[in-house]
């Protein structure tokens, strides 16, 4: 689901709730067309200036919130530990909407790398690649028995096998291959896992929450 569209449905579920529900309270339909009215001008504001991370943002600072951002959190931890094994330098980690809004980053979280000198790279650099780009999703599987994130894991990952030249049979049978591997040697690590996933969510920023410096 796209920021905006998260958004829009966090909107309109408020606005929704507030038509069933006002007349059962006595809220005048005044107030009620007073609300549709901020909710079509927050999605306004929230585009312009958040970049239509707005919903994601109040979810996260909801008191539901801190597992959303643990799971994310779990995620670059993956990505994390499988770069540290790999001898792959991790430039920083993000987590939560608030931390790449305020880094000009447009996701929930993520695990930015030192960029490769060329492009066009050679088959075990791109079976490195594979392991730490799909490291976020076996993590998230060995914790939560399933994987919501890493789209552009998938999508990045496919670009590197693109742009060096092998075929995509290669490719496929590769990232496979990685994932295996990968797999493995999390599921070993999985006490490392939660740990760094928990330090990655204390530091994590929310709104209407300090975090330590």
């Amino acid at each position: 689901m796209t920021s905006g569209a998260f958004t829009a449905g966090v909107v309109v579920l408020l606005l929704s709730l507030a038509a069933v529900v006002g007349p059962l309270v006595g809220l005048s339909p005044w107030w009620v067309t007073l609300l549709v009215a901020l909710g079509l001008g927050s999605l306004t504001v929230d585009a312009a200036r958040f970049g239509g991370r707005g919903g994601h943002l109040l979810a996260e600072a909801l008191p539901g919130g801190a597992w959303r951002l643990r799971r994310i959190a779990v995620h670059e931890a993956g990505h994390a530990l499988a770069a540290d094994s790999d001898g792959l330098a991790v430039r920083r980690v993000l987590v939560g909407s608030l931390a790449c809004l305020r880094a000009g980053v447009d996701s929930g979280g993520c695990t930015e790398f030192a960029l490769p000198e060329s492009v066009k790279l050679s088959a075990e650099d791109l079976r490195r690649w594979s392991r730490v780009l799909q490291a976020g999703m076996v993590a998230e599987t060995l914790v939560y028995g399933d994987s919501v994130g890493g789209d552009d894991d998938r999508a990045l990952l496919g670009r590197l096998w693109g742009l060096s030249g092998f075929d995509v049979e290669m490719a496929r049978l590769e990232q496979r291959r990685a994932r295996r591997e990968v797999e493995q040697a999390l599921r070993a690590r999985r006490a490392e896992i939660e740990a760094e996933a928990d330090r990655l969510l204390a530091a994590a920023p929310r709104f209407g929450r300090r975090t330590p410096s």
